[in-house]
C-alpha cells in the first residue's frame, strides 16, 4: 500500500496520490514537510479559477507578513524532477521561481488543463479525492483590495493540516 497526502482545509478535505516513479525526491520532500507539520496553519494564497490553486509558503501563516507571501520557503531548495506527467485537472506541482530549481515548500494543483508547463514544472502527483472541495476552493472569489493582486482570495482558504497516511 502506497501513501497518500490528505490536505485537511476549510472547505473540505483533499486526497492526492503521490508519484514516486516519476519525482521521488519531491514527493519526499513533501511528505517530509507534511509529517514536521509545516503545512498546519498556512493558506492557498493564490487562486486563478481554470488554472490553479497554489499554497505551501509558510509567511501565510502570519497576516503581517501578507505583503511578502508567494516568498516564502522551508530555507532550502530542491532540484527539479522534471517528467512526462501532463498538468491536468487534480494534478499537484511545485511552485517555483524562473530558476527551474527553485522550489521548496509552495504547491499548486492544477483547476484544469495547464498543459503549456508540462516539463517545466515538477508535476508529482494526483487528487484522487476531494473534486467538489477544489472546486469550491477555485470558485472563491479573488482580486485586488487595494494590494493590487489579481488572484489573492477575498477569504482564507486555510490549510488546516496535511496527514501523511497509508493509501
Amino acid at each position: 500500500m502506497s501513501e497518500v497526502a490528505i490536505i485537511k482545509t476549510t472547505e473540505g478535505d483533499l486526497t492526492l496520490e503521490f508519484w514516486s516513479d516519476v519525482a521521488p525526491k519531491t514527493v519526499e520532500n513533501f511528505k517530509t514537510l507534511a509529517k514536521k507539520g509545516f503545512y498546519d496553519g498556512t493558506c492557498f494564497h493564490r487562486i486563478i479559477k481554470g488554472f490553479m490553486v497554489q499554497g505551501g509558503d509558510p509567511l501565510t501563516k502570519d497576516a503581517s507578513k501578507e505583503r511578502a507571501w508567494g516568498t516564502g520557503g522551508p530555507g532550502y531548495q530542491i532540484k527539479a524532477e522534471f517528467n512526462d506527467r501532463s498538468h491536468q485537472r487534480g494534478v499537484i506541482s511545485m511552485a517555483r521561481s524562473s530558476n527551474p530549481d527553485s522550489a521548496g515548500s509552495q504547491f499548486f494543483i492544477c483547476d484544469g488543463n495547464a498543459s503549456f508547463l508540462d516539463r517545466q514544472y515538477t508535476a508529482f502527483g494526483k487528487l484522487t479525492k476531494g473534486e467538489d472541495v477544489l472546486a469550491k476552493i477555485s470558485g472563491t472569489p479573488v482580486g485586488s483590495s487595494g494590494s493590487g493582486e489579481a488572484s489573492k482570495p477575498h477569504k482564507r482558504i486555510g490549510v488546516v493540516s496535511v496527514t501523511i497516511v497509508e493509501g
